[in-house]
């Protein structure tokens, strides 16, 4: 047990100020900022919602200004040079939506006139938004005598909240790169710039002529520059640790990895920060914000679930974000619901990805998310009812409740949604349905839709499925191709029951014909 005092809790607090002089935990952060500072000038990070971007710029903010009494005790205060104090400009689309070009640029010159105040400036004279922020640069720099240090926060948000009207986004779009296009002759007058936000737009979109523009989203010498690590909770936080399990706190919330194996996962903050106040387990990061745009583009692109356990893809489709084309794997990736587990180099200079779940809070919450685009009103009930079949190893009742959520799809939903075209739905009801319940779910084979093996562990059972669509009749097969492949000897080694369960799901019925069970 740690003999540390209990330090207040950082839930919500942005301002590095606040957080060092209020006795909030601290995680230093800035050996990793000393080397970025030291490293280069110019720096785009992308990483999802709440995972301490904010707090990031406004410690550089503090640093630039000079201000040691701040980072005393910290890596970097001996590291400084505290004499140079440089004006820092700083800008944020974080608060409100903004609907429209027009609204965007009273938003932007807002803030540059108040950075002009807040720096000594006097007021600009008439002029676009272009000539208003090269000339703030430029006043800045000569007034105070050093390179003047820009910092933007939520870059992109503009455009991510009007993602379902292309038109407006686009307007948008323009809008910030018009603002954006200053960074490059400017550069005379830079000291250092960093752009954070969610999502990573194509320089070509949003940041033309920008070429210098260094992206460290998924650098693994910047992996844990956001987010703790576990040593980060061992240490840091071990005065909260006591009455909590360690790995369930490992499982629930973190798994954050922008990079290889060999680079640090981390935890949101968020989830860790509310689990050490409420002293429960809960999606509190999920919750935060409702994805209501990121389901419904998986409804209508009918992405088949399983495959979101283990999803392939090139590193250039992960940065692939615009407004007229978004990359599902890009979309997942850039807002947290996937993370990266596994990252290869088959051919030099080309770069495989493997995506998955970062943790259990995301994959239970998603899918859940997920079950009423997938045409099922599956509840509280319907999950408690697949729990107790399980508690019981009741495959029977099983058979039962799945053919009993099968008949509950409405014949309207098929009409009118273009999931029910992919043979995979069937399966990615199944798969959904039981990773909402929050149980082990292991995914063998996610490349084939409609034909996925499953494998549940529950209760110290285990639970192997094979799925098979048919036009009408059961044709047995399932079954047999789940014991013609062995799929079983891997797992006797664990001494446990296994059932083979072969499910068959007849198009034109819509519904399971054949629930075949064998018990090893």
């Amino acid at each position: 047990m740690s003999s540390a005092p209990r330090r207040k809790l950082p839930i919500g607090i942005q301002t590095f100020s606040d957080l060092r002089e209020g006795g909030y935990y601290y995680v230093d952060k800035t050996p990793l900022i000393h080397r970025l500072v030291e490293e280069g000038k110019y720096y785009f990070l992308s990483r999802p919602r709440r995972f301490g971007k904010s707090l990031l710029l406004d410690t550089l903010h503090c640093l630039f200004e000079g201000r040691a009494p701040l980072f005393e005790g910290l890596y970097i205060h001996d590291r400084w040079d505290w004499q140079g104090h440089h004006p820092v400009v700083r800008l944020s689309f974080g608060s409100g939506v903004l609907q429209d070009r027009a609204e965007l640029d009273v938003r932007i010159r807002h803030q540059l006139a108040r950075n002009r105040e807040a720096l000594g400036l006097p007021a600009a004279a008439d002029t676009d938004i272009t000539g208003a922020f090269s000339d703030l640069i430029t006043a800045a720099h000569r007034q105070h005598g050093q390179r003047v240090v820009v910092l933007i926060d939520e870059y992109d948000k503009p455009i991510l909240d009007n993602l379902r009207d292309p038109a407006r986004a686009r307007e948008l779009r323009e809008g910030l790169k018009n603002l954006y296009s200053v960074l490059k002759d400017a550069d005379p007058h830079l000291r250092f710039v960093l752009l954070t936000g969610v999502s990573k737009f194509s320089k070509v979109s949003l940041f033309s002529g920008l070429n210098n523009l260094r992206d460290i989203t998924l650098s693994r010498d910047y992996a844990a520059i956001c987010g703790y690590t576990d040593a980060d909770i061992d240490s840091v936080f071990a005065p909260e640790l006591p009455g909590l399990d360690r790995e369930q706190i490992r499982q629930w919330y973190n798994g954050y990895r922008w990079g290889d194996a060999s680079v640090p996962s981390v935890y949101n903050p968020f989830d860790v920060l509310l689990l050490f106040q409420e002293r429960r387990f809960g999606p509190y990061w999920f919750e935060s914000a409702t994805p209501a745009f990121l389901v419904e583009l998986l409804r209508e692109r009918g992405v088949f679930t399983p495959q979101l356990e283990q999803w392939q893809t090139e590193a250039a489709l992960l940065g692939r974000f615009d407004v007229d084309h978004i990359a599902t794997e890009a979309l997942l990736f850039q807002t947290g619901y996937l993370t990266a587990h596994a990252v290869e180099e088959p051919l030099t200079g080309y770069w495989l990805y493997t995506l998955g779940y970062p943790n259990h809070e995301v994959e239970t919450s998603l899918n859940q998310a997920l079950l009423p685009v997938l045409g099922l009103d599956a509840g509280p009930r319907e999950r408690m009812t697949l729990l107790h079949a399980l508690q019981d190893h009741d495959l029977s009742a099983l058979e039962t409740h799945l053919k009993a959520l099968y008949a509950g799809l409405p014949h309207d939903w098929y009409r009118n949604n273009p999931i029910a075209r992919y043979e995979g739905h069937y399966a990615s009801v199944f798969y959904s349905h039981f990773a909402a319940l929050g149980v082990p779910v292991t995914v063998e084979d996610a490349s084939h839709h409609g034909r996925v093996d499953m494998a549940v562990t529950f209760g110290g059972h285990i639970y192997l499925f094979e799925f098979k669509v048919v036009e009408q009749l059961p044709e047995g097969r399932a079954l047999e191709q789940i014991k013609a492949r062995g799929y079983a000897d891997k797992y006797r080694a664990a001494g446990q029951p296994i059932h083979l369960i072969g499910v068959e799901f007849s198009r034109e019925q819509r519904q399971i014909v054949a629930f075949q069970v064998e018990t090893l």
